[in-house]
């Protein structure tokens, strides 16, 4: 499964690979505030490529539960210099978190090698910016939108509707010029989700995984963690782990987490139990 990428170049994803998170953010859940500055960004990248990321994700607009949107010059500020700054020293795969088209055609001449879209392209302008750009995109499902998503989330068939929706949109990316091998399909672990819509996704995550798109599975020290164990953000490690290692059994082929040295252990035993120990 090859992903192919600018400058003649492609991910491999025949095996999952870690995501590390990268938010250029004063108010993330997580990590807020702690690379907002080029030079900060730049060393946790230098660590998490050590650490075995296969891809970077920089965001400069929070998305957590209850985050208030960004403008556009705002998130622009944030995250092109960190690109730019990481693509001049590493020659790794870039993605940028964005919904706005702008942010998404200024981090991809910036050296952006992806979109992770929280919105699906359904922004002003993504869809047909994303098949201008001509680069992979991540689809995520989200019920609602970030200030309000997790008031009182609810479905029919949460499994049956989210497959739907990412089947749906894949269809329309592709109508809309987005080549089939460009996209990838994120169920949205926690955007519109109680904490039993999560668990049921997470246990059936194969059937997404069936249509024939790479699953993105991103859960790292979310409140899915945090609620079923009663743990703060800092203390949700080992249930992040566990989180990771279940989806990669299940067929996720990128796992985006924050603890990268830690998921690429766990995600290397996960990989030799459904594809075997490579000789």
């Amino acid at each position: 499964m090859l992903i192919p990428l600018p400058r003649q170049r492609q991910l491999d994803l025949s095996r999952p690979v870690v995501m590390g998170i990268l938010n250029i953010t004063p108010d993330s859940f997580s990590d807020g505030g702690q690379h907002l500055l080029p030079d900060a960004a730049l060393r946790q990248a230098r660590q998490m490529l050590a650490d075995g990321a296969a891809i970077l994700d920089i965001g400069g607009e929070s998305t957590r539960p209850g985050a208030v949107p960004v403008p556009l010059q705002q998130e622009l500020d944030r995250v092109v210099p960190v690109i730019e700054a990481i693509r001049q020293h590493f020659d790794c795969v870039i993605s940028v978190d964005t919904s706005k088209a702008g942010v998404m055609s200024a981090a991809v001449k910036a050296g952006a090698d992806m979109i992770n879209d929280v919105q699906a392209l359904q922004g002003e302008g993504a869809l047909s910016c994303a098949a201008e750009l001509n680069v992979p995109v991540c689809l995520m499902h989200m019920q609602g939108e970030p200030r309000t998503m997790q008031l009182q989330p609810g479905y029919d068939d949460v499994v049956a509707d989210v497959v739907k929706y990412l089947q749906r949109r894949a269809l329309d990316c592709q109508f809309a010029g987005i080549a089939k091998n460009q996209l990838i399909l994120d169920p949205g672990f926690g955007f519109g989700k109680s904490l039993s819509h999560n668990y049921q996704l997470l246990a059936a995550l194969e059937q997404l995984v069936k249509l024939g798109y790479p699953v993105l599975a991103g859960m790292s020290r979310k409140s899915m963690v945090g609620q079923l164990l009663n743990l703060a953000v800092e203390q949700r490690l080992a249930g992040s782990l566990a989180c990771a290692t279940i989806a990669a059994l299940q067929g996720a082929r990128i796992i985006r987490v924050h603890d990268v040295k830690d998921t690429v252990q766990a995600v290397q035993v996960a990989t030799a139990v459904r594809y075997g120990v490579e000789a």
